[in-house]
């Protein structure tokens, strides 16, 4: 149903869908290399312009896949939830192109706003209907032109996307600013780490000289099988730690029979060896969030020893540092990665020398960084408020549920 005063119509009526350049092209007469945004660059609500890769075409046509300010870049699939992303482009480049995954829809109407139609697309409704269109395989999806040239543009009158623009803009910026203050946040959380867990800066009343040991002096290796036929199964994530397996990948993958995997205890540690965005050399995590989980025996667990001179909190901190990345590298052996996993047997792995400080200090440390932690977790719940806040008000303001007060030329007298 269309609001009261509004218009629905298909998308190639108002604007002209424009078709990126295709790489690979050779043999050309008269080359130009020029900047070009790849799927890469367009994220959800923002343009990515921290890597952007240059492309070879033809001189003459330079003016026909020319990107112009206003137009709203999409991208033609991904993941499920990455249909229908995008967002205006500034001219923040010039000449910049784009790549023959991503879309550029240049307005043709003063009755439409750029804004409004990419706050439209990334919406709940204009995602709904990109997923409705779709062309599904496992966990991906994507449309093409025709498909986007069909899309049910609800237009408003101009005052009202106007406000509407307005209104989100300010939201926007909100969410912009709190993940600055998170940036930086992350950023010193970093240098305190870098600086405090390898000695590079002591704190005051802590002399004592560290103490160079082996992984294997402060840690037992755990390989306690699952005979309690435990079904918390649980996987490593970068971002998310230690986290039940159907949480993070929205099924279940592990195999049926799970007697043979490692009962994992809270508190005890698992190394995943395979790598992972921020983690070329594997992750390490602690299990926090459970009793007890279930882990596949590609990984290698263990635990602090009894009575050992070493704090929990410290090597949760330490691990996550990437300190130990360089030992990890000495000690991949030949052949590499067997699916994806790097070669690290666990005598060496338990054999990996590191310089520890004294308990005390230890404690110390971590208490730092854990106060640096909780300002993350705080900073980044902020950011997630703001943002599921926003996309609830868009899912009102952009169907017209909820209609925005427009002052009219009597009321500004």
């Amino acid at each position: 149903m269309v609001p009261n005063g509004w218009e629905r119509k298909p998308l190639c009526d108002v604007a002209e869908i424009r078709t990126g350049v295709a790489k690979g092209k050779s043999n050309l007469k008269d080359p130009i290399e020029v900047p070009y945004l790849r799927v890469a660059n367009v994220q959800d609500g923002h343009i990515d312009l921290t890597q952007v890769k240059t492309i070879q075409i033809e001189r003459s046509q330079l003016e026909r896949y020319s990107l112009k300010a206003g137009d709203v870049l999409m991208t033609e699939g991904g993941d499920f939830d990455k249909l229908g992303r995008g967002d205006v482009w500034r001219g923040q480049i010039n000449p910049c192109l784009n790549q023959n995954h991503v879309f550029a829809v240049r307005v043709k109407t003063s009755k439409l706003i750029p804004y409004y139609l990419a706050s439209l697309s990334g919406s709940h409704y204009g995602k709904s209907y990109f997923l409705s269109c779709a062309k599904k395989s496992t966990n991906l999806a994507s449309i093409n032109s025709t498909q986007l040239k069909e899309f049910p543009v609800l237009i408003p009158p101009i005052e009202e996307q106007n406000k509407i623009s307005q209104i989100l803009s300010t939201w926007d910026k909100a969410i912009a600013a709190t993940e600055q203050l998170l940036t930086n946040s992350l950023r010193q959380k970093k240098a305190l780490m870098q600086n405090l867990l390898t000695g590079k800066e002591r704190l005051p009343d802590f002399q004592e000289k560290w103490r160079k040991v082996a992984l294997g002096e402060v840690f037992n290796r755990v390989t306690k099988k699952n005979t309690q036929h435990n079904t918390n199964v649980v996987t490593i994530s970068g971002q998310h730690g230690l986290i039940r397996q159907e949480e993070f990948f929205k099924k279940t993958v592990a195999s049926e029979t799970l007697d043979g995997y490692f009962l994992l205890k809270n508190g005890q540690f698992a190394y995943n060896k395979s790598y992972s965005n921020g983690y070329p050399m594997g992750a390490i995590k602690r299990l926090n969030r459970y009793d007890y989980g279930v882990v596949t025996t590609l990984y290698i667990c263990f635990e602090l020893k009894d009575n050992s001179p070493a704090d929990s909190d410290y090597f949760e901190h330490f691990f996550e540092s990437g300190i130990l990345n360089r030992g990890l590298t000495q000690i991949a052996h030949e052949g590499g990665r067997a699916h994806g996993l790097l070669n690290v047997k666990p005598a060496d792995f338990f054999g990996l020398k590191i310089d520890l400080p004294p308990i005390k200090e230890q404690q110390k440390i971590a208490s730092i960084l854990n106060l640096a932690d909780q300002e993350v977790r705080t900073l980044q719940i902020k950011v997630d408020c703001l943002k599921r806040e926003k996309k609830a008000l868009m899912q009102q303001l952009l169907t017209g549920k909820r209609r925005v007060q427009i002052a009219t030329d009597f009321e500004h007298g």
